[in-house]
C-alpha cells in the first residue's frame, strides 16, 4: 500500500490509520461536526468530557439541539461562541447542507462546511479525515501536527506543507501517525 519507507515504519509501529473513503459517512455528519466544534482548542480528554455532558443533556440530532436554549448549551460548559456554532450547525443541517457530502471533492466539502458558524479550515479538515475517511488531507494548521513534525523531523512553519507532498495520496495517514507519536 505505502511506498514511502517512513509510512511503512509508522504502520509497523502504530498499525493501520483509520482512513478509507466510504460511499457513505461512517458516522452521522452532524454528530462529527458538533463534536469537532466542541473539541476546538481543547485537549482530547477535555473535549471527550464536554461532549459526553452535551449528549447526556440533548439527543445528538439537529432538531433536538436546535430546540435547546443557548443558555442550556452554556450550562453544559460550552462557550457562548460554541453554543452559537452548534445552533447554526443544527439549522444548516436541517436545511440540508450536510446531505451528499460523501459524493463531493474535498474542496467542495470544505466550501460547504465553511458556511457554518464556528467551522473553519481545521474543523473542515478533521471532518474530511474522520467523518468521510479521506486519505489525503494534510492539516498544516493543526498544532499537534506542527509539534510532532518539529520534534521528529525539525520541520516547522511554511516548510510543513512541502514536507507532506511526498506522502500523497496518504497525507491523512501521515498526520495520524504524527499525532500518535505525541501519545
Amino acid at each position: 500500500m505505502f511506498e514511502h519507507p517512513l509510512l511503512v515504519a509508522f504502520l509497523a509501529r502504530h498499525g493501520p490509520a483509520p482512513f478509507h473513503p466510504h460511499p457513505v459517512p461512517r458516522r452521522d455528519p452532524f454528530v462529527v461536526l458538533a463534536e469537532s466544534i466542541v473539541a476546538q482548542q481543547l485537549s482530547g480528554k477535555a473535549a471527550e468530557a464536554l461532549t459526553a455532558r452535551l449528549w447526556r443533556r440533548v439527543e445528538p440530532r439537529p432538531e433536538a439541539v436546535a430546540q435547546l436554549p443557548l443558555e442550556a448549551l452554556r450550562q453544559v460548559g460550552l462557550s457562548w461562541a460554541k453554543a452559537q456554532a452548534l445552533r447554526d450547525l443544527s439549522a444548516k443541517a436541517q436545511e440540508g447542507l450536510l446531505e451528499g457530502l460523501e459524493a463531493l471533492e474535498d474542496e467542495a466539502v470544505k466550501e460547504r462546511l465553511l458556511r457554518i458558524r464556528g467551522v473553519g479550515p481545521w474543523t473542515a479538515e478533521m471532518f474530511l479525515m474522520f467523518g468521510l475517511g479521506r486519505p489525503d488531507v494534510w492539516p498544516v494548521g493543526d498544532l499537534g501536527l506542527r509539534r510532532a513534525a518539529k520534534a521528529l523531523f525539525g520541520v516547522e512553519g511554511e516548510a510543513l506543507a512541502a514536507f507532506g507532498e511526498p506522502f500523497r495520496p496518504y497525507r491523512s495517514h501521515l498526520a495520524w501517525y504524527l499525532w500518535r507519536s505525541l501519545d
